[in-house]
């Protein structure tokens, strides 16, 4: 059994961040010749979630670089590497420091919340009445968040030079793992992702490859978080578009994921 892993942003997602009609067909050929794949992706379940909705994605589901996994067919949600409370407050703190808002995603019973202090900027602030507003997520008050609670990530958005200095001060953290790329929001924003160190792609695959008994592992990534899973895939793939870095750790380097460069390849590697 082959197993393909995608990686959603830079990679199986178009320049408006959508499963393109032709990258569709592509999966949909896939499905056909019973080839197996998946979703290895930093964004949150419930962001993921509504991109890839009617695609058939029934297997299960990798979010937050590892720490989410989702199984559609049995409905079961499993949550590993959590960031612990005095990992949670370094994190808090920074933000603050640097004049920004943290953004504490939680999973509580299947449900997505997040809690965030006072915004800072207006992006901050469009982010919770316009994205946050249309999704299912429940946005909170920072001074409600329970002591208890199982912290998946957390996520900040600021200037570029801002973020590179949080960026660099947590990975040294021997706790913490930071990542982190200019945003959609333009302006020279940039965006931060934080989970703890433990978490990775490559561990939750290497879980599901042994899970489901695949002898063949494929990957699909643009980043560096994609770097753990292309340590251990038989074949890894980075589209034009990806970071020289990644370019250099993969089998080869294919089409740009504006192109649809992802169904081109698997297109031509699997006669569909």
């Amino acid at each position: 059994m082959q197993l393909i892993f995608f990686d959603l942003d830079g990679t199986l997602l178009n320049d408006a961040s959508e499963i393109s009609p032709y990258t569709k067909e592509t999966l949909l050929l896939l499905n056909d010749k019973n080839i197996a794949y998946t979703l290895a992706t930093g964004r949150t379940m419930l962001s993921a979630q509504r991109i890839v909705e009617g695609h058939d994605f029934c297997l299960p589901q990798i979010f937050n670089n590892g720490v989410t996994v989702w199984d559609p067919k049995t409905q079961q949600l499993t949550l590993e590497n959590l960031l612990n409370n005095a990992e949670l407050s370094s994190i808090i703190e920074l933000a603050f420091a640097k004049g920004i808002t943290p953004f504490v995603n939680v999973i509580d019973r299947n449900q997505h919340y997040i809690y965030h202090a006072d915004t800072r900027h207006d992006v901050e602030e469009e982010l919770i009445k316009h994205y946050f507003a249309s999704s299912e997520v429940k946005v909170m008050p920072i001074s409600a968040l329970p002591i208890d609670s199982q912290v998946t990530n957390i996520s900040m958005i600021s200037t570029e030079q801002v973020i590179k200095d949080i960026w660099l001060t947590l990975n040294a953290h021997d706790n913490l793992v930071a990542y982190s790329g200019p945003a959609l929001e333009g302006n020279n924003f940039w965006w931060l992702d934080v989970h703890h160190g433990s978490a990775n792609k490559g561990a939750a695959v290497t879980n599901l490859k042994n899970q489901l008994g695949a002898s063949k592992v494929i990957c699909f990534g643009d980043g560096d978080n994609d770097l753990s899973m292309f340590a251990l895939a038989d074949e890894s793939y980075a589209p034009e578009n990806a970071k020289e870095t990644i370019k250099k750790s993969a089998t080869a380097v294919i089409g740009h994921n504006h192109k649809d460069g992802i169904a081109h390849f698997l297109r031509e590697r699997f006669s569909l």
